[in-house]
């Protein structure tokens, strides 16, 4: 055997040895992060601390109805709802008053008409609705989500038990991802499965774990004095990634920052069909990557030749062993990403196309943000030297 297949073989065995040291440490440490749905979370306190929901929404005229009504459907008191209707050209204003006039004690309104130089138009309507709220209603929690999010009777409840168990300053929900097509299910498993590689959740609650950090968009529950402390969504008005990089601001702030899943609690449906998700990530993508060519064509090769290489190492037979043991572990990640997701792991016999697709969106989102010279947002076009200046 010469020096070439000596180093292709001693390859082949290193990402064996990575791919089956990640299954053991998800397997571990998946089985530490709490689950919502246990009988522990199941409580009501007697004295429910205050909390304010903020849903910022800007032409939502298709799921707005429908998020508005399970949050007012809540089985927890002391609960206010901040709906902000952010510029929409469609309904989406319309249907929410229509629901505040319905429930006056429970959801209020804000309509945003004109979007401030210098800020995001989503980041400047949760900025807005958190200073309207702690100047009104001084709630203990904040709960920033999205308009499209559908939350069980009992989801916010059972995250209040959750953050109250854990002592948490910033507590997030995994959502339940709505499956729809073979394609979504494709390409959601393949995204929720390697993003382990990303993110380790059984390492946020670890303050020493700094690139373990979490922010999702779905549910983002935080103390209102942690809010104030990092200086809120005011500090970061031009930021893409807004949850993620509130998820970062607490956890370098030394706060106390905790993750749990819930499966069916919270859900969201991404997009209609694989290249509607991947036309959702175009915007987001880049700016994953600091808005750095560099750093995201890295990635997109990593990406391709580990997916290329597992693959193409099978049909060789000198590294079929390892190749086949790389499998087992990647099929092993999906089975244990669908405890959780309800994403049948039976796609991770189509991993290499949900690769794919996640190469060409991230080179799609670098191609198309550079030739615009920037993103255009709900309706608003922000260059990209901007961007890269406000990006943390």
């Amino acid at each position: 055997m010469d020096s070439a297949h000596v180093i292709v073989l001693v390859l082949a065995w290193l990402m064996a040895a990575a791919w089956v040291y990640k299954l053991l440490e998800a397997a571990w440490g998946l089985s530490t992060v709490p689950n919502l749905l246990a009988p522990e979370y199941d409580v009501t306190p007697a004295s429910p601390p205050s909390l304010t929901v903020i849903v910022p929404a800007r032409d939502e005229q298709a799921n707005i109805a429908a998020c508005l009504e399970s949050l007012l459907a809540q089985d927890v008191t002391n609960l206010h709802i901040l709906a902000v209707d952010d510029r929409s050209s469609d309904q989406t204003g319309v249907i929410m008053d229509t629901l505040a006039r319905a429930h006056p004690d429970r959801l209020e309104v804000l309509h945003v008409t004109n979007l401030p130089a210098g800020w995001l138009g989503k980041t400047h309507a949760m900025a807005l609705a958190a200073r309207h709220a702690i100047a009104t209603h001084n709630p203990e929690y904040l709960l920033f989500t999205d308009g499209d999010i559908l939350f069980r009777r009992d989801a916010i409840r059972r995250a209040l038990a959750g953050a109250a168990a854990t002592q948490a300053d910033h507590f997030v929900v995994l959502p339940t991802t709505l499956v729809k097509t073979h394609g979504e299910g494709m390409l959601m498993s393949y995204i929720q499965t390697m993003s382990l590689w990303a993110v380790r959740p059984w390492r946020v609650p670890d303050p020493s774990a700094k690139r373990d950090a979490i922010g999702v968009g779905a549910f983002n529950l935080i103390r209102t004095q942690a809010y104030q402390q990092l200086g809120g969504f005011d500090a970061t008005p031009m930021e893409v990634l807004e949850d993620l990089t509130l998820g970062r601001r607490v956890k370098r702030a030394g706060l106390r920052q905790r993750v749990a899943y819930a499966p069916g609690l919270v859900c969201v449906h991404w997009a209609a069909g694989a290249f509607g998700i991947v036309h959702g990530m175009t915007k987001n993508l880049f700016a994953v990557f600091r808005f750095r060519p560099a750093m995201l064509l890295a990635a997109a090769v990593s990406v391709a030749a580990v997916t290329a290489g597992t693959v193409g190492l099978v049909f060789v037979h000198a590294t079929r062993i390892p190749a086949l043991i790389m499998l087992g572990s990647i099929a092993g990640l999906y089975f244990l990403s669908s405890r959780t997701s309800r994403i049948s792991p039976a796609y991770f016999v189509l991993f290499p196309i949900g690769a794919s697709l996640v190469v060409y969106s991230m080179l799609r989102s670098m191609l198309l943000t550079v030739l615009r010279g920037g993103v255009v947002w709900r309706g608003t076009f922000y260059p990209l030297d901007e961007l890269r200046k406000h990006t943390q």
